[in-house]
């Protein structure tokens, strides 16, 4: 396994087990900093559309053009980016409200003493355990197939992602708890919840790495795009509008957006 594999397999890793450090912030947090919180998820959304539209989109096209042809090429580029879209938009329908690892909580609802059925509970726990690990397969996958192409892109795209999983983190933590009353039991399916990331970006050096070439990468490079543009209008900003209704998310995304670009003018 090349240095170049084990570098995108080892940043997938670090993304996906983000979710641990939210369900740490969760049990030795008393109050939530909702402003921070906003920023960060706004920043984070910021440099997930800049990258996914100035930089993953269009190397998805100069890819697919130079293999297939200017007119082909543009539509296969097209065709990939709401390919990805309508992937994480599927998955995002056919997961269960109660288990859906984007219905986020705040720490406050962490704190003993709500009155819930527990048989409720425990099956929205099983739900969101299973939810986080299927919305993370193939975000390790975009991961991993990013910094495989460009280590520079790979690491924006692995920070961007780890911050978006710290409040799924919480998420996750929150039914878990719940439902068992036991908070070792909780962190720790939080925490492996992530690997799925890291289980993504193998399945894609195992299955994906002999057919990864021009038409290939393309393609997935377009999903990616897609999916991130998803991730970030559907989740991520909205998300940011619950924890603080001022215009500090769209401060974090203007920020992220700049930080974005700074960053690719500098490897250029």
């Amino acid at each position: 396994m090349s240095q170049e594999v084990l570098f995108a397999l080892g940043l997938t890793l670090f993304a996906g087990l983000a979710t641990g450090i939210g369900s740490l912030l969760a049990f030795f947090t008393s109050t939530t900093n909702t402003k921070f919180l906003s920023v960060t998820l706004g920043f984070s959304a910021g440099v997930m559309i800049y990258v996914s539209m100035i930089e993953i989109f269009v190397k998805a096209k100069t890819s697919l053009v130079s293999a297939i042809g200017v007119q082909a090429g543009n539509w296969a580029t097209a065709g990939g980016f709401f390919g990805g879209i309508l992937l994480i938009a599927l998955i995002d329908r056919f997961i269960p409200k109660q288990g859906n690892p984007h219905e986020l909580k705040t720490v406050e609802e962490m704190q003993p003493g709500k009155t819930v059925q527990d048989a409720a509970l425990l099956k929205m726990g099983t739900f969101t355990a299973l939810a986080i690990g299927i919305h993370n397969f193939p975000e390790g996958i975009a991961t991993f197939t990013s910094a495989l192409q460009d280590p520079a892109l790979g690491v924006a795209i692995a920070i961007a992602i780890a911050i978006h999983n710290i409040p799924e983190g919480i998420a996750v933590s929150v039914p878990v708890y719940f439902a068992t009353g036991d908070k070792k039991k909780a962190f720790k399916l939080s925490f492996l919840s992530g690997l799925s990331e890291p289980i993504g970006a193998l399945a894609a050096y195992l299955f994906l790495m002999p057919f990864l070439n021009d038409i290939m990468f393309g393609v997935i490079f377009a999903a990616v795009a897609g999916i991130m543009v998803f991730i970030s209008l559907d989740e991520l900003l909205p998300a940011a509008k619950k924890y603080d209704e001022t215009h500090l998310p769209i401060y974090g995304l203007v920020a992220g957006m700049a930080v974005m670009a700074v960053s690719l003018l500098l490897f250029i």
